[in-house]
């Protein structure tokens, strides 16, 4: 049996692959899974087919190739094989091969049988990333519809069994003992006076004075890395090696990090969570962990990310400390406090509920489902972020009005990109040079070149790692002879990215957006000069602030528009005019909120005109229209109805709903509309009532009547709240006879009864008018009787003879 604690779970584990079509291993660092186990299985399991290894980072997946074919005595590409984005090493005789997320997703994508696989393990599936919950999604389709006998393994140093086990409640649940080497945990507090780069070099300076072994450093991100690092160069010995680790680092540096130090030196690798899961880098025996991750934020109403700092889970912390103790026993810090870390969530947020979904829905679409439900998930895609995903999908062209692919949006998925970037190689078409302009802009965007922020300054940098790039997509298009063309940057940039087209506005630096939002650039930028940008790196600020602009470029829009005409939309727009003091049309030539041309309209078409009103409509709120006190109550009165009679399928009638809705109510009342002043004029109780059949009209003034009829016979107006339960103002005895509250909503909601005096000053307010007859009436009586002696004051008023007179009447003698 192997050294690896893994090796005591093989047998169990090889048992439940031959029973069971799912299969979650929790195996804690170290324990050998992601670098032992799957030769075990490829060797002992006999599966007639290859085996899958899903990796989530592309460092991970060629380092758990590299360590899996060396124990075989062999190069990667032999029995030992793996495919990533830019990189391939598979051969005639791979029967494990180690891929990428987004690779999986295309290999199940252009054959969803998998023929030839037997088996797909998802490693680190803690790390629920977007590609890993939809490649789980994609393969439990594959296993119920197509392929029963496909084996799926999720591992996991911590995995969510309990959530797990409730999405595949027959999957065995295998446990693994951990590393054999104990780490022990220490928790300090920075000091808040010094500055988070200072404390943390101290921290790390410090414990490698008093231990040995070298040192893993985990931060938040790159810029954090680079100022730590800056800090430890003038605090360390000279026998430490200070070794950067994080994706976009070029390989050989990679590398360094990753082997071991050199003999008679140590070395500190400063690394982002890159580091947590399937990366053994060698010789670590300390770690400190800043217990801060940086996590990209997406928010759908802007269409933009920012990224967000924030504490790590319990389970990356447990992560992080298990990189100490691989070789023998090891020391983490937590740079937290103990209470802190065991307040922390116990694990992170999956990727899918505060990413892009943009990339998950057309990968849905093209696997054939209109519904994300129609999938089995941990954590169904939310809604919104579906719909954002759908707007962008139709923007760039990619679905139909009904929402479904069109031929470049299936050609789109079929490249496989992010769907910006495979929208430009999309419109690229069949022109070489155009393809080759197109791809170096994807390399270009997918990795950005750090310092400037003129696309242009990049794309004659050519750097390898973007021609290589460049070169593997010019293949999938099987168009390779062309040349990069810096005349059709501009053209394609704008059919991937046309909400992005920006007009400087104001002071230096500061731009509007096509979609209407703002964006910034750095005051000192050289671009500043320039007054129509197209950005297509963009970073989402913080809330209430302007999205900041990494990476855009120049364009005349002039010659933009005839390169790209489609981006143009003609326009009748409305406005204010506050001379005039009405409404005022215009026709205007946008790209999206821009305007590059407008002329006064003097008498537009409906047809035109209409929508437009609509539009100012939306923009202004429904104050604009005139809305009566008879209008405001029955508006109410639905949204009343909707919450107390939900069973109904009222429509809505919050303002936000009646805004969106304006075509179905207002509009068929503007006939002739043609100003402001037209628009006052219409009844706004009318149009509302366009919402309703003529059933639910019935049942309205049923159900919530704008009437009561008290025991005299008088008719007295009900007075309905959004916030507030309805009331009805009344004098006390007009209310004589009635013995229990008057109700609405077929008796669910009890009317709040303002009585009133004599002289309709308020006496009492109740919700329950047999309780106040019973009890408080007592008090009340006596008061009237000393203020209104003439009037009629019974011990009984439940069943006493309601009057409307003021004085009381004596026969005559």
């Amino acid at each position: 049996m192997s050294s690896y604690p893994v090796g005591a779970v093989l047998p169990e584990l090889l048992d439940a692959l031959r029973r069971s079509p799912q299969v979650l291993l929790a195996a804690p660092t170290g324990a050998g899974k992601s670098t032992w186990l799957p030769l075990q299985i490829l060797h002992q399991a006999n599966f007639s087919g290859r085996i899958l290894l899903l990796e989530p980072r592309r460092l991970a997946a060629r380092n758990v190739a590299q360590r899996l074919a060396e124990q075989l005595n062999q190069q990667p590409g032999e029995t030992i094989g793996y495919r990533m984005r830019s990189e391939s090493r598979v051969g005639p005789t791979t029967r494990l091969e180690v891929v990428t997320e987004g690779i999986l997703t295309r290999m199940l994508q252009q054959d969803p049988l998998l023929e030839g696989i037997s088996l797909v393990i998802l490693d680190e599936f803690h790390e629920r990333s977007l590609q890993g919950d939809l490649a789980l999604a994609l393969l439990l389709d594959v296993q119920q519809a197509l392929r029963d006998d496909l084996k799926i393994l999720l591992m996991s140093a911590t995995l969510d069994n309990a959530r797990l086990q409730a999405l595949l409640p027959d999957a065995p649940a295998i446990a693994s003992e951990g590393r054999a080497f104990p780490v022990e945990r220490r928790y300090v507090t920075l000091p808040s006076h010094l500055r988070m780069e200072d404390a943390v070099a101290c921290q790390v300076s410090q414990l490698l004075c008093e231990e040995h072994g070298s040192l893993l450093l985990f931060l938040p991100g790159v810029g954090e890395i680079q100022r730590v690092l800056t800090q430890l160069s003038a605090r360390v010995a000279t026998d430490v090696d200070l070794c950067p680790l994080y994706g976009a680092l070029p390989l050989a540096e990679q590398r360094k990090a990753i082997l071991p130090a050199p003999a008679g030196r140590r070395k500190v690798v400063l690394a982002t969570n890159i580091a947590e899961t399937s990366l053994t880098i060698e010789g670590i025996r300390l770690v400190v962990d800043s217990a801060l991750e940086r996590t990209a934020i997406f928010d759908a109403r802007s269409g933009l990310t920012r990224l967000q700092t924030q504490r790590v889970s319990q389970a990356s912390m447990t992560q992080r400390a298990g990189r100490a103790g691989r070789l023998e026993p090891g020391i983490c810090l937590h740079l937290m406090a103990k209470e802190q870390a065991e307040r922390a969530a116990s694990y992170a947020d999956a990727e899918i509920l505060h990413t892009d979904l943009a990339s998950l829905w057309l990968e849905i679409l093209q696997w054939g489902c209109r519904d994300v439900s129609q999938l089995q998930w941990l954590d169904r895609p939310p809604e919104s972020g579906i719909q954002q995903a759908a707007r962008l999908l139709r923007l760039l062209g990619a679905t139909d009005a009904s929402g479904q692919l069109s031929a470049k949006g299936r050609r789109m998925a079929r490249i496989g990109a992010d769907p910006r970037l495979s929208a430009m190689l999309a419109d690229a078409g069949s022109d070489a040079d155009s393809v080759a302009t197109a791809a170096l802009l994807v390399a270009m965007l997918e990795e950005p070149a750090r310092g400037s922020s003129d696309l242009r300054d990049s794309f004659h940098r050519r750097q390898p790692n973007w021609l290589a790039r460049a070169k593997q997509l010019q293949k999938r298009l099987k168009l390779t002879s062309g040349l990069p063309d810096s005349e059709k940057i501009a053209p394609l940039l704008a059919g991937a990215f046309p909400d992005r087209v920006a007009r400087q506005r104001g002071e230096a630096g500061r731009y509007q957006l096509a979609n209407g939002s703002g964006a910034m650039l750095d005051g000192t930028d050289a671009l500043n000069r320039y007054e129509w940008l197209i950005a297509p790196g963009l970073l989402q600020g913080s809330a209430g602030t302007s999205a900041r602009i990494l990476q855009a470029m120049p364009v005349e829009p002039e010659r933009l528009v005839k390169q790209r005409p489609g981006l143009v939309e003609q326009r009748t727009e409305v406005e204010w005019d506050e001379q005039r003091g009405t409404l005022r049309a215009w026709q205007r030539e946008q790209i999206g909120e821009l305007v590059l041309k407008a002329q006064p309209l003097n008498k537009p078409d409906e047809a035109d005109l209409h929508p437009a009103m609509l539009r100012w409509i939306r923009s202004k709120g429904l104050s604009v229209l005139n809305w009566t006190p008879q209008a405001e109550q029955l508006r109410i009165r639905l949204v009343c109805a909707a919450r107390w009679l939900p069973e109904e399928g009222w429509p809505a009638a919050d303002e936000a709903s009646l805004l969106a809705g304006l075509e179905r109510w207002l509009l068929p009342m503007m006939s002739g509309v043609r100003d402001a002043k037209g628009l006052r004029q219409i009844n706004a109780a009318s149009a509302l009532l366009q919402l309703l059949t003529w059933s639910q009209r019935q049942q309205l003034d049923t159900a919530l009547p704008t009437h009561y009829t008290v025991p005299t016979g008088s008719r007295l107006p009900i007075r309905y709240d959004e916030e507030n339960p309805p009331a009805l103002a009344v004098r006390l005895q007009e209310m004589f006879g009635e013995a229990q509250n008057p109700c609405v909503a077929g008796g669910r909601i009890p009317l709040v009864l303002e009585l009133l005096s004599p002289a309709q000053r308020p006496l009492q307010i109740t919700r329950d008018l047999a309780a106040f007859w019973q009890g408080a009436w007592r008090e009340v009586q006596k008061e009237m009787k000393g203020r209104y002696p003439k009037h009629v004051w019974p011990d009984d008023p439940a069943t006493a003879a309601p009057t409307r007179r003021s004085k009381k009447y004596s026969a005559p003698s």
